[in-house]
């Protein structure tokens, strides 16, 4: 690998270096777990762990070492990103909910893949507190109903930081710093949209849209910390109730895993699959901007693939009025 450039190493630096506390993953596997854990770097002569400095994100970037990045600077309690952690079965089909309801916003978000799931990263256009920034992300997993790990939930979705203030020499918890080495399988995960070389990604990251306070504030309104999911349990009200609203269809709510090819998300088409075609898996395409529009090349009309779905589209019957005597 050719060294990076000064400017590359300095971009990334202004996008993801908050403070210059850091952890390292471990080059050899534990001999008990067979893990890579990370660990705060050794301190030195003075007492003080080394801090961070370009050269530490060279050397990740070249894969000599993996770090993990900290969210919040404790001097202000602000972050520059939030990302969004989904390690479980289905969880990347929860990212990409996210995804789209963040599009919605007016937010790019970056979708890094993992070794078990995937990573969505929201860049901030200047640091913001992260109680509000966490209090936004905690409404939005209410309104799309994906449970938020550490609310009450064994399994779910984190969001990082997964906390809203550190005290004076805390840290919190780390994340894996995108675009390095991973040791565990001995590669680097990349960021969907853009090619697989460390410049093009930071050219695709630098050109998102992000997040700014005025709209953070506009989104979150004053809002506090909302209920948890144990609580929102429909109240029984005694006489007439109104009929639930119709939840619009999300063709990503339904489909298999996915996977980005230009401007659009592309999986098995359902339509196809019951008569055993399309075996390479990519038959259907989904407009990412707005997954509302989506298209198999192989001709299936709509109706079809909602009904291989189980979700067929409701065609309203007109009421006939009898005739005039």
């Amino acid at each position: 690998m050719e060294p990076l450039s000064s400017a590359l190493v300095e971009s990334y630096w202004r996008l993801f270096v908050n403070r210059q506390a850091y952890t390292v993953q471990s080059l050899r596997p534990h001999p008990q777990t067979g893990r890579h854990y990370y660990f705060r770097p050794k301190k030195g002569r003075r007492g003080a762990p080394p801090q961070m400095t370009h050269c530490t994100i060279r050397g990740h970037l070249e894969g000599e070492i993996t770090i993990g990045l900290y969210a919040i600077n404790p001097d202000t309690q602000r972050s520059k990103w939030l990302v969004l952690d989904a390690d479980y079965q289905d969880g990347t089909a929860d990212l990409l909910k996210f995804e789209y309801e963040l599009n919605g916003d007016g937010i790019q978000p970056a979708l890094e893949m993992s070794r078990r799931g995937g990573h969505l990263w929201i860049f901030f256009a200047t640091p913001l507190l992260a109680k509000q920034c966490r209090i936004y992300l905690h409404d939005l997993a209410l309104r799309l109903g994906v449970r938020v790990k550490g609310s009450g939930q064994a399994e779910g979705i984190e969001i990082f930081p997964k906390h809203d203030e550190i005290e004076p020499g805390r840290f919190g918890s780390a994340v894996r710093g995108p675009l390095g080495l991973h040791r565990a399988a001995n590669r680097r995960f990349w960021f969907c949209g853009a090619d697989h070389t460390i410049e093009a990604q930071m050219a695709h990251l630098s050109t998102l849209t992000k997040l700014t306070e005025q709209k953070l504030q506009g989104f979150i309104g004053g809002r506090e910390w909302p209920k948890p999911f144990s609580s929102l349990e429909p109240r029984r009200r005694s006489g007439l109730r109104r009929p639930p609203a119709r939840r619009e269809f999300r063709i990503l709510d339904h489909v298999g895993a996915v996977r980005v090819v230009g401007r659009n998300y592309v999986t098995r088409c359902p339509s196809c699959a019951e008569s055993r075609l399309d075996r390479s898996g990519d038959n259907l395409a989904i407009l990412i901007s707005d997954p509302r529009f989506y298209k198999c090349w192989a001709g299936c009309p709509k109706e079809a693939i909602r009904s291989a779905l189980g979700c067929p589209i409701e065609v309203s019957v007109p009421q006939l009025r009898p005739a005039a005597l």
